[in-house]
């Protein structure tokens, strides 16, 4: 068991795989919620944890409890509804991130992750809020909404911004290019926004539209991730000059280099570049978030 642990703990904290500690980290606290709530209710009691987790942690479009409740736009995004809701999550999550940071390199994935909840959250809140359909029933916006799945809705629509072409497998339809999948996808969720999960369906709207715009202003040069993480960052308090200029310049690529693969991977996929425009991209994920 202990051995167990310990691999574990490397895959989600020592790995520098950020993909398994989000994984990670949704499995913990969907397994910490519902094996005490499956034991108290094989004592035929009703489940207080679980009570309390989607008091306190899953969110809601009812403003009046939203104030009193306002870090629920991030908890929410690391529950779950079932054992098939975050199963489903989380292989999307895996299958997709993995495209996503082969291309873009590992430290852009927790940062996407959470503004794509975030927006899910926000998107959810503001429709339930704006739209006589929702407004004209009080009690909807009362019922909690949990799940990754605006943060993975984000991932997804980012993958498929940055490689439109990219072809994947799926069982029983054959080859499918990533945009025909996601935009399948987005308008299966369109049509629920009026169905029994309208909650969760525009939540993945909103994560969707994030993933789309950030890889857009990715490409025009503006990196939001990246920018938020520099606010973090430390000053350097010695400047060091390299003498060879041209090593330097192996060493970190130019952002309108960088730019420019970019938009030809968007246009004609990650093939169609050279041996060189590879390594300068692979230099580039390294060597910056």
């Amino acid at each position: 068991m202990s051995t167990l642990w310990q691999n574990i703990q490397y895959k989600m904290l020592r790995s520098g795989n950020k993909l398994n500690l989000l994984i990670g980290i949704n499995v913990i606290v969907f397994l910490g919620i519902n094996i005490p709530a499956v034991i108290e209710n094989l004592f035929g009691q009703p489940s207080t944890i679980a009570y309390y987790a989607n008091d306190y942690l899953a969110t809601t479009a009812y403003l009046p409890k939203l104030l009193t409740r306002f870090w629920t736009p991030f908890t929410y995004m690391f529950m779950h509804a079932g054992v098939l809701h975050i199963l489903f999550n989380m292989l999307w999550l895996y299958w997709m991130g993995q495209i996503f940071e082969e291309y873009l390199g590992n430290k852009r994935t927790i940062g996407l992750y959470i503004m794509g909840g975030l927006a899910g959250a926000l998107f959810y809140i503001a429709c339930y809020n704006l739209f006589p359909a929702f407004t004209h029933n009080p009690g909807l916006q009362a019922i909690p909404v949990v799940g990754a799945s605006a943060s993975v809705m984000a991932i997804v629509v980012a993958t498929a911004t940055l490689l439109p072409n990219y072809t994947i497998s799926l069982i029983l339809f054959g080859p499918v290019k990533l945009k025909w999948l996601v935009l399948v996808i987005l308008v299966i969720d369109f049509l629920g926004m009026v169905g029994p999960n309208a909650g969760g369906e525009i939540a993945h709207l909103g994560g969707a539209l994030l993933g789309f715009v950030y890889i857009k202003q990715l490409q025009r040069g503006h990196d939001w991730i990246g920018s938020i993480g520099n606010i973090f960052k430390a000053s350097p308090k010695l400047k060091v000059v390299a003498k060879n200029s041209n090593k330097n310049s192996a060493e970190y690529p130019r952002q309108d280099e960088i730019d420019r693969i970019l938009d030809k991977i968007s246009q004609s996929g990650y093939d169609s570049l050279t041996k060189q425009e590879k390594e300068i991209l692979f230099r580039a994920s390294n060597n910056e978030s």
